[in-house]
């Protein structure tokens, strides 16, 4: 089969891999229907991360069931699933806590590889999630983005508790950032501050539901917020970047008593401890447990409520993978989808 491989930073290639094949009863096999690639994914493309190429690429999928291992009684050959980038047992202490992505056996989908034809999915009666049926092809990018940014993006704002009443700033305009916009919409908050420069990201923002832009960055954009927000804050901030200055702005927008939820994979974050005991800010985030909101996004999809797939702004073929990851490094692109 045919699937994108990094290896070296900015060198992704799409080569042939091995056809992937029932390794373990709990495995299912399935035929990629549509991947992408993810502001993750950058990290090592631009070489922050290690790169050990040639590294498969890609966590994201949705897909056709092919084959089931022998212990698979969810799922069944045919079905259209949609499954996070974590695989999960589902049964473990931490996944009934709702924490699937720190289950106690879980694979990570990135060392896989799902930008490709074929994926082996392991641990699938409890990683993935059958549709009603099979999807129009116009819901097929929303369910691709319900694999990672939106669920991702749902949980920022779970855990930054934004709802009725409450004013939620969301501090990223990636994909994830802007589908935390259209969570917090969803979940209720009744102002969502979106922290963008760019007005196509903008423009975006505001039809997931934003009521308010801003544009600064660092102090300037904390001070920007407080000022809308009658000088305290929001009670509730999505950091969905991962960078020291990202963090600090969630943390400083932040109201005290208030939450931030932080979903950006974070690299070289030092939190300085005097000025977060003095904040009174609760803090919770981390890989989003994607797998728990699945049920409901996919309900919210196939009934129309909501269109996360808009965060596709250009779509290619699998075989212009590398052409997908320039657009996203250069910002021609906020995300790509990859059609097999």
């Amino acid at each position: 089969m045919r699937g994108a491989v990094l290896n070296a930073p900015g060198d992704v290639r799409v080569v042939d891999r091995d056809q992937p094949k029932i390794t373990e009863p709990t495995d299912a096999i399935i035929r990629l229907s549509a991947a992408c690639v993810c502001g993750s994914d950058l990290w090592p493309y631009r070489g922050i991360e290690d790169v050990n190429g040639p590294a498969p690429m890609g966590h994201e999928y949705v897909g056709v069931v092919e084959e089931v291992g022998a212990q698979v009684t969810t799922i069944a050959p045919g079905q259209f699933v949609v499954g996070s980038f974590f695989a999960s047992d589902n049964t473990c202490e931490n996944c009934r806590a709702g924490y699937q992505t720190s289950c106690v056996n879980r694979v990570p989908m990135g060392a896989l590889g799902t930008q490709a034809e074929y994926l082996r999915v392991p641990l699938a009666d409890g990683t993935l999630v059958a549709t009603p049926g099979r999807p129009d092809d116009d819901l097929v990018p929303s369910l691709l983005a319900a694999s990672d940014v939106l669920g991702t993006g749902w949980f920022g704002a779970v855990a930054a508790q934004a709802g009725p009443g409450r004013t939620v700033a969301v501090v990223g305009d990636g994909a994830v950032g802007l589908l935390g916009v259209l969570a917090a919409r969803q979940l209720g908050a009744e102002r969502v501050i979106a922290m963008s420069r760019h007005e196509s990201r903008q423009n975006l923002a505001r039809e997931f539901g934003a009521t308010d832009i801003v544009a600064e960055r660092g102090d300037e954009g904390v001070a920007r917020i407080k000022e809308l927000t009658g000088g305290l804050g929001a009670h509730s901030v999505i950091e969905a970047v991962g960078t020291q200055e990202s963090m600090m702005q969630a943390i400083r927008a932040t109201r005290p008593g208030g939450h931030v939820g932080y979903v950006g994979v974070s690299h070289d974050v030092a939190l300085p401890g005097a000025e977060l005991f003095f904040s009174h800010v609760h803090l919770h985030g981390g890989p989003a447990p994607v797998r728990q909101y699945l049920p409901d996004l996919i309900e919210l999809i196939w009934s129309r409520k909501i269109n996360s797939g808009r965060v596709f702004d250009l779509e290619l073929p699998l075989e212009k993978a590398a052409e997908a990851y320039q657009a996203m490094d250069e910002r021609r692109a906020i995300k790509v989808l990859l059609r097999p």
